[in-house]
Parts: structure tokens; sequence; C-alpha cells
């Protein structure tokens, strides 16, 4: 993810702020410019404000600010709720203890998903995708997954014991709210990107043949474990379960490589074989990771600051932070997720 900056005063500001600590001006983030702005209340209208470098655009919070899970804004005039938010079909019950705090967890890790979507130019609104909007059911004691469009997760994920308890359970080297979305999204684009952009058969070049029955391939997963090769053709243990399941895996580390990559750019991390240099300039020419890196660019810079990001993980006493080896076979995965969001139809 970029830097963001308060347009009032400068200060470094994040990007789930509301307020900029330093001198105090609402901020909030603006999806057709994908950056966080700054804001002056409307005297007249305590639920309007004006933008600080353009006064003459008026805008509004997301009505699911009122519960604290949102800092997106909307246009005067516009939807109630912004363009993440509008995703929503079912959100937690907020009567029940802790699903409040559960949702606002939820809806971190989806607005970055959607910001990545957003930085990639990705369609995931109604009148855009061929697949239909991607919308989300945010509920508990649900079976986690994607059906129809339709990304479906168990609100106890955002527990964190839980999630540790099922990742010890399932043996998983990593697990967290934003790799689900990730991934269930990858089903969701695999309908976009492959299926309706007639991709199919490149697809199972790659990834095999998709028509399989999937609910007993994956049953055979859980109840027999992954095959013994699979270190030499995925990306993870689950990915050898389908070729569904491959490809939103594949998905899913792609995203997690490409905005670790924009934020270490952003930080000033400087990958060397030996480790990071903060603080230095990038010793690449500088683009949109999102939109116009080359793949061998983005692996180019992937693989050393994986290795050191592991030394300082290590160096704290906690658990890798990349506990992956990517095969050859999986690169060319990747690659593949590569082209078909870079060359799908406009």
């Amino acid at each position: 993810m970029k830097n963001f900056a308060c347009e009032a005063c400068g200060n470094k500001v994040y990007f789930e702020n509301v307020a900029c600590v330093k001198c105090g001006h609402a901020l909030g983030f603006h999806p057709e410019t994908q950056s966080i702005v700054s804001l002056v209340a409307n005297a007249h209208d305590s639920s309007l404000y004006r933008r600080f470098s353009s006064p003459g655009e008026t805008l509004r919070y997301c009505a699911n600010a009122f519960y604290g899970v949102c800092n997106w804004l909307t246009p005067e005039g516009g939807h109630d709720m912004c363009r993440a938010c509008s995703l929503n079909r079912t959100i937690p019950n907020l009567s029940e203890f802790g699903s409040l705090q559960a949702w606002r967890d939820m809806e971190r890790a989806k607005k970055r998903l959607v910001y990545s979507l957003l930085r990639f130019g990705l369609p995931f609104e109604d009148a855009l995708s061929p697949q239909g909007p991607l919308t989300f059911n945010f509920v508990r004691s649900a079976m986690t997954g994607h059906l129809d469009g339709v990304i479906t997760i168990d609100i106890m994920e955002a527990d964190a014991v839980e999630r540790e308890r099922q990742r010890q359970q399932f043996g998983e080297p990593y697990r967290s709210l934003l790799g689900h979305l990730r991934h269930e999204s990858g089903h969701y684009y695999w309908n976009v990107l492959i299926h309706a952009a007639g991709r199919v058969d490149e697809f199972r070049a790659l990834f095999g043949d998709e028509r399989p029955d999937y609910s007993s391939a994956i049953s055979q997963h859980y109840s027999a474990g992954p095959p013994g090769d699979w270190p030499y053709r995925h990306v993870s243990a689950y990915a050898s379960a389908h070729a569904w399941e491959d490809w939103a895996e594949t998905w899913a580390h792609y995203l997690h490589m490409v905005d670790t990559l924009d934020t270490a750019e952003a930080s000033g991390m400087e990958p060397r074989t030996a480790g990071l240099a903060f603080g230095t300039a990038w010793p690449f020419k500088t683009y949109d990771i999102y939109r116009e890196e080359t793949f061998d660019a983005l692996m180019e810079r992937w693989i050393p600051l994986t290795l050191a990001m592991n030394g300082l993980n290590r160096s704290m006493g906690h658990e890798d932070f990349y506990p992956f080896v990517i095969p050859g076979p999986a690169v060319e995965k990747l690659a593949f997720v590569h082209r078909a969001i870079r060359e799908r139809p406009s």
C-alpha cells in the first residue's frame, strides 16, 4: 500500500485513520483517487465535509462509519454506503457479544482487498463485471467459501485463538482474515478472468482440469491428505486438492506479493540478498506495481524481501513472515495470474 499524508499539515497518516493526530483534521478514504484525504466540516450540515485540497467537492462518510467499521467516503447525494460496504449482503448480528469487533476486523481486511482491486482496476461492481457484483456474507457458524459471486466468512475467523486452532488443525503455515478474503475472491475472478475471458484451455494446461467433481476432491483431500509431491507443484498443500483451489491459492499468493511489495517500496525498503536497508531509494525504476511492473521484476524483488523479513521475524522470536517456498511450476502459475489480470478485456 502506498503512503498517505494529511493534506492539511503533511503528517504521515494511515489507511484506517479517521483523524490526523497532528492537526486534528478529519480523514477518510477517497475511492476515486485511492487516497486518504483531509476534510473540513460543513458549517450547516454536520454529516457533510468538503475536501481540504478541493473545496468544491462535498463528501460524507459511509453510513457504516456510525459503527466504527468504515472510514470510506461517498459523494454528497450518492449512496449511503461506500463502494466497499455496498458489497455487503449480510453483516453479523450486532446484538450478539463480540459481533461488532468481529465485523470491524472483517471490514478492515475487506477494505484492503477492495483497495487492491481498485488499484488493479479489476471489476467488482454489478454494472462492470460479467459475474455480477462481488458480495460478502459475514455470519456466525457458517461455512467459509464462495458461491456464485458471494463470499461467506464465518466471523469466528476474527477470533485469533480460534483461527490459530484451525491453522494448526489443518496444518496450514499461514491463516488470516485477509488471506481468506483474497483466496475466496480468487474463485470469483476465475469466472471473470478465466471462464468469461475464454482462457480455460490455457488455465487447464497449468492448473489441471477443473471438471472433476469438486466436493469429492475436497473430501478426498481432507480424508487422505495432499499428495506427497505437492511441494514441487503448488504454493500450498490445499492447492493440490482441486484445480479451482490451486487457482485460488495462487491468486491469493499473487495479491500477497503485490500488496507487500507496494508497501515495501512506499516505505523505502531496499531488498538485497543479505537484508534490507530502510529509508533508501528503491534500486529499480519506480513503476505502479499494480499496473505496470513486469512479473520477472516482481519476483526479483519478492525473494530477497521475504528472506529479509523472515530473518527479522526470527530475531523477534516470531514465526516466519513468509513460510512458503515457491517451486518452478507454481512460479509459472503466478505468472499466469499476472497475465490474466494485465491482459483482461477492458
